[in-house]
């Protein structure tokens, strides 16, 4: 079955959701977002690979219906998985985050209203098969708490799918590319461009820097940094200190950079 029966992109493009996944090593994950995508409704899928060293290309290739190379860096994957989509809408998937089902029709319906420009949903944070029960009960507060959160400040994160009409991306000048708060900064400029909301449907992504971190930790630590960034820390010297990770915690590798976290 073609990924796109059920809208005709030549009479209507704005009928379609262009789902944009920026790729590094993700062989382990893609293929369920992928697949995610697929379930969701009629969509078109673009894999921007950064430089894979693994099978995630290979992958991208047989699912996806679109798969470029781009330079490394979420920021500048995304935009180039942007600058070829057909769709009249945008909505950017991480490789280890899967849609809900119901989601593309979700979409469509919020931007009903003119004055919507894009938004997001909310997240369940996915806990490992040895994850205990006080961290899977963590995990759970936490998602909830970043809905809560992007409900009040609509600052949405990358974990979320954030979704925005082609047309607001182009005119702001999609994401900024720089080595964090790229999503946050989007975010901003979304809010500028016009009304932005929430979804009640959850997207499923990895908890891996929670259960690596601590979820108290962590949160505290994402809003230590979101903080700085507003208060004016260039995006540089956040990225240094999210490499470092919290105090006082086991040393852990730094997850893939992105500023969700609470």
């Amino acid at each position: 079955m073609s990924p796109l029966e059920g809208v005709s992109p030549a009479h209507n493009p704005q009928a379609i959701v262009s789902i944009i996944i920026p790729a590094l090593d993700e062989e382990a994950t893609l293929s369920r977002a992928i697949r995610s995508c697929r379930e969701t409704g009629p969509c078109e899928v673009i894999v921007a690979d950064g430089g894979s060293r693994d099978r995630t290309v290979e992958i991208a290739r047989a699912q996806a219906d679109a798969v470029i190379a781009a330079p490394r860096g979420r920021a500048a994957q995304m935009n180039a998985g942007a600058a070829v989509a057909r769709g009249g809408v945008l909505l950017f998937l991480h490789a280890d985050t899967l849609l809900p089902v119901g989601s593309v029709p979700s979409v469509h319906a919020a931007l009903q209203d003119p004055a919507v420009v894009g938004g997001a949903f909310r997240v369940q944070l996915a806990a490992s098969s040895g994850a205990g029960r006080y961290v899977r009960a963590m995990l759970g507060i936490t998602g909830r708490a970043i809905g809560a959160r992007a409900r009040v400040t609509r600052a949405f994160t990358g974990d979320q799918a954030i979704f925005v009409r082609a047309e607001t991306f182009r005119s702001v000048g999609g994401y900024p590319e720089i080595p964090l708060m790229e999503d946050v900064e989007l975010s901003r400029r979304m809010r500028r461009a016009g009304k932005t909301v929430l979804l009640p449907l959850r997207v499923g992504t990895s908890g891996r820097r929670w259960e690596a971190w601590g979820p108290l930790r962590t949160v505290l630590f994402m809003w230590f940094l979101r903080t700085g960034y507003l208060l004016g820390w260039t995006p540089s010297r956040c990225a240094d200190v999210y490499r470092r990770g919290p105090a006082l915690t086991r040393r852990e590798p730094a997850p893939p950079m992105s500023s969700a976290g609470g």
